[in-house]
């Protein structure tokens, strides 16, 4: 009777009778939960890779937060100095010309519909920068202001003060910003006509020559676009299969705290990052537990490692 009586109780506080062993149930979500954030890993993996033009740049360049200059800054060319730069700009097109005609074995009047591109870029952005020379030089003006702003330790310790910096910081964006796309436009017009220069028997002979961005630092968009779809796929995976469960749940437990800091202090609705903040701790929680011994592949890695170590440990 004290069974049936107590039922109730035990549902509301743990239904298995020793909280240091996991009972069916909790094996039975544990693996459920593996399973679903591996989904969710693999389902974006495969959308990012689809889409081909999937980049990070907008939610790195609208971080915010005590760390918000840092996230910036993995923003390929974030401050537009690059693209603002005509010797800079006119070498990296100069070379994607010459190396474009090895590439697909152009011939000399290849080459010269290459060069021709290549000076029709080079006039595009010249007229762009003309036409847009004082929103220009209203913005490396601020570029110095927001240095020195940086540099000032009394701003750092008035909130009033910290938050000019962003506002002109978001001033400066709102200003430059038509004039990078327009710059954006003319780089992606011009690969694309410098890949129609190539006949369809040399473009099905040798895979597409893209137009590679400039390394600018070790770990920007230019590299993150480029892995984060691999990222998330091998990640999803792993972790559907149960395969190096506290490596894999680790490894995405870290990328979802860095999207919560990336927009730290979070704000309220569907846009919140509490959602990643609360995916990467139930990551660790797979970590943790080492998840992936109940239904994955980690179970048999398992029983090697006990056959191994087993005796020695239950001798001491």
């Amino acid at each position: 009777m004290a069974k049936i009586l107590l039922f109730p109780l035990r549902l509301a506080v743990g239904y298995g009778l020793s909280p240091r062993v996991l009972g069916q149930i909790a094996i039975i979500m544990l693996v459920i939960l593996r399973i679903t954030i591996g989904y969710h890993f693999l389902s974006e993996g495969t959308e990012k890779y689809r889409a081909g033009n999937w980049t990070a740049t907008p939610f790195f360049a609208n971080a915010k937060g005590p760390l918000a200059g840092e996230f910036r800054k993995m923003v390929w060319d974030h401050d537009g100095k690059f693209r603002l730069d005509e010797k800079r700009v006119k070498i990296v097109w100069a070379t994607y010309r010459d190396r474009i005609g090895s590439h697909y074995g152009f011939d000399q009047k290849q080459k010269e519909q290459a060069q021709r591109n290549y000076a029709d870029a080079v006039d595009q952005w010249e007229y762009i920068v003309e036409l847009n020379a004082n929103e220009i030089e209203e913005f490396e003006l601020g570029l110095g202001r927001i240095d020195k702003l940086d540099h000032d330790p009394v701003r750092d310790g008035v909130s009033s003060l910290g938050g000019q910096r962003e506002s002109v910081r978001r001033e400066l964006s709102q200003k430059i910003n038509p004039t990078l796309k327009q710059i954006d436009a003319i780089w992606a017009n011009y690969e694309t006509a410098q890949k129609r220069v190539a006949t369809s028997e040399q473009a099905n002979s040798q895979p597409t020559y893209d137009l590679v961005k400039p390394r600018l630092a070790l770990m920007d968009t230019s590299v993150i676009d480029k892995l984060l779809p691999y990222f998330d796929m091998t990640i999803g995976w792993m972790l559907i299969l149960g395969m190096f469960t506290p490596i894999a749940a680790l490894a995405c437990g870290g990328f979802l705290l860095s999207v919560f800091l990336s927009q730290y202090p979070p704000s309220t609705g569907p846009g919140s990052s509490n959602y990643q903040l609360i995916e990467a701790l139930a990551c660790f929680v797979l970590a943790a537990t080492g998840a992936g011994r109940f239904a994955g592949i980690d179970f048999f890695l398992h029983l090697l490692v006990r056959k191994t170590h087993g005796n020695s440990a239950s001798s001491r």
